[in-house]
């Protein structure tokens, strides 16, 4: 069968891989300083974060137009593609996974549209073992079956820098972000089943940073972990030395560091870490 792949831009694979498998990305839209920018097609993350860093107040994202799907998935029937799987972020955060859904109706062409109830190195983790059964031979529908079982096999903290850009943003209330900023309070935040939550409230940074550092040792004991990913928005020399941390203890573990996805560093702010993991 003829199977196409489709994602959007939260799905955090270079544009090398996304290129090499044909894999059909929509773009989230960011809007800063009043100007709409589509992720890695007008802008790259880089350029959105230096972006940030100046011109954060206001931010805002936006998720691809309804249309953008009904013409891809007409555009594919049209090549012939049997069918598809599409792998979309945390349907709790946005609307594409509903538009795909919908837009394949209207086309009245095949397609699995998974809901990853997440997104960045996790959502795109999903990608790549898909088209790694996909080139053993495995079937549409045991891939399917596979992928649906990885929402729940994923973890994802956030360290963000400050609370302003989540006060911008509206995650946290203006008396919220002052009382924090005055106890010197940091919040990890934490993907629980789609949504982003407070996992803890943390005093002084570097606490913060060891207490994300004890939930990923726990994992790494418990799961048998042999590649987790740092991603950072916009200070990579930071999660270039929590890798080197790391690689002081576990040897064998590959670590990968990336740019965050634009469209959650928006919500979190310029100088967001964070580690991600699949369990299986």
């Amino acid at each position: 069968m003829k199977v196409a792949w489709i994602t959007d831009s939260t799905c955090g694979l270079s544009a090398e891989y996304i290129q090499k498998h044909n894999i059909h990305v929509l773009p989230m839209v960011v809007i800063i300083d009043n100007k709409a920018y589509r992720e890695d097609v007008d802008i790259s993350k880089e350029g959105i974060y230096e972006l940030l860093e100046n011109y954060g107040e206001g931010a805002k994202t936006s998720q691809p137009a309804y249309g953008e799907f009904v013409s891809l998935y007409e555009k594919l029937k049209e090549e012939k593609y049997d069918c598809a799987i599409a792998i979309h972020a945390s349907s709790e955060l946005t609307g594409t996974y509903q538009s795909s859904v919908s837009a394949a109706q209207e086309v009245d062409f095949p397609v699995e549209v998974i809901d990853s109830r997440i997104g960045d190195y996790c959502l795109g983790k999903m990608i790549e073992n898909g088209i790694d059964l996909q080139s053993k031979g495995s079937s549409f529908e045991e891939i399917s079956s596979v992928l649906k079982t990885y929402p729940n096999s994923t973890e994802m903290y956030l360290l963000p820098k400050s609370l302003d850009q989540l006060k911008r943003s509206g995650r946290v209330s203006t008396t919220q972000t002052v009382f924090a900023n005055l106890l010197h309070i940091n919040l990890i935040l934490k993907f629980d089943n789609g949504k982003v939550v407070v996992d803890d409230k943390v005093r002084i940074k570097k606490r913060a940073h060891k207490k994300i550092f004890q939930v990923l040792e726990e994992a790494i004991a418990t799961y048998q972990l042999k590649e987790i990913c740092i991603s950072h928005a916009g200070v990579k020399e930071q999660a270039l030395n929590w890798k080197e941390e790391l690689e002081r203890v576990h040897k064998e573990l590959k670590i990968r560091v990336q740019s965050l996805v634009p469209v959650a560093g928006v919500h979190t702010g310029h100088g967001t870490l964070c580690v991600s993991w699949m369990k299986k």
